[in-house]
């Protein structure tokens, strides 16, 4: 079996059959009737994969983005201007600053700096996180298990959440904070045990801290992304890049997905329009959105 990530699919709408491309342009020009312009957005581990197409897509949308990374492996100011050239903004409305998100002090100057930069963001997307290995239970490696707890955990939630929701009370800002989840969210995944771990809290404390939050006017949901072709899972989903052949583990996950693919970048549009802006989804919050192809219901 080949990798198959879904190009450019068509779909069916009220006025007939439209492109994947003609439906991101529906949204994209629908963003500023949902008031998701005007904003400023913070969207962590925003230099690449999943964070940096988020972050394209509020910036296409008309939201001034701030991508916070380590920039170890990819520097944050190359990423903002790849992403500013790939929403077709200026270079000015989307900034990169360097920060360890597990790290409350540089959280804070971080914030700091995205305010002076840019202003009081109103739109935190928590994009921090990933995995590290794969092993049998007996054989987890107990630091490498602490650390990716910590990185998708405290770095990827709790930290940076903390940091923006003590600004947004004391600014009394109404704000919206958008989790990255996971499939392992919801079922454990053999082999990524901290992953499975840390993703679940994710969901958790999502619905946790929406609850303590909605007096401030702060909602706080999650955005489950399926099975997406990444530089950290593409060793294990894919045998071949030349030929597209799938590793056992990429066709089992293909199989058990109905629609038959693994999501590309442009599925997570909606989803991500939709949850940060007040005007579409200023009732909603505590809610974990699977965006998965169907893997969750899959059955016999």
């Amino acid at each position: 079996m080949k990798a198959v990530v879904g190009p450019e699919i068509e779909v069916k709408a009220s006025g007939g059959v439209r492109s994947a491309e003609d439906v991101r342009g529906m949204i994209e020009a629908g963003a500023t009737r949902i008031g998701a312009s005007a904003s400023v957005a913070i969207v962590t581990g925003g230099a690449r994969g999943i964070g940096a197409a988020i972050a394209r897509d509020l910036a296409a949308a008309g939201a001034r983005v701030a991508l916070w990374g380590r920039g170890t492996n990819h520097p944050v100011d190359a990423a903002a201007a790849r992403v500013a050239e790939s929403a077709g903004v200026p270079t000015e409305r989307v900034v990169g600053i360097t920060v360890d998100t597990s790290d409350p002090a540089a959280t804070e100057a971080a914030l700091a700096e995205t305010r002076e930069r840019l202003d009081l963001p109103t739109i935190l997307v928590n994009g921090v996180g990933g995995n590290r290995g794969k092993s049998d239970f007996v054989d987890i490696d107990l630091n490498t298990f602490s650390e990716v707890v910590s990185a998708n955990l405290l770095g990827g939630l709790v930290v940076p959440l903390q940091v923006c929701a003590r600004a947004w009370i004391a600014a009394e800002q109404p704000a919206s904070v958008i989790n990255l989840a996971s499939m392992t969210s919801y079922r454990a995944l053999s082999g990524v045990w901290a992953y499975n771990a840390a993703k679940s809290a994710v969901m958790n404390l999502t619905g946790g801290a929406a609850r303590e939050f909605a007096p401030h006017g702060i909602r706080v949901n999650a955005i489950a992304p399926g099975f997406f072709l990444g530089h950290q899972n593409r060793r294990l989903l894919v045998a071949d890049d030349t030929s597209g052949e799938l590793t056992p583990r990429g066709r089992a996950i293909v199989e058990r997905t109905p629609f038959g693919r693994f999501g590309t970048p442009q599925d997570l549009e909606g989803a991500t329009l939709f949850l940060a802006s007040a005007r579409a989804s200023g009732f909603v919050t505590g809610v974990t959105l699977p965006v998965d192809g169907g893997f969750l219901v899959d059955t016999i």
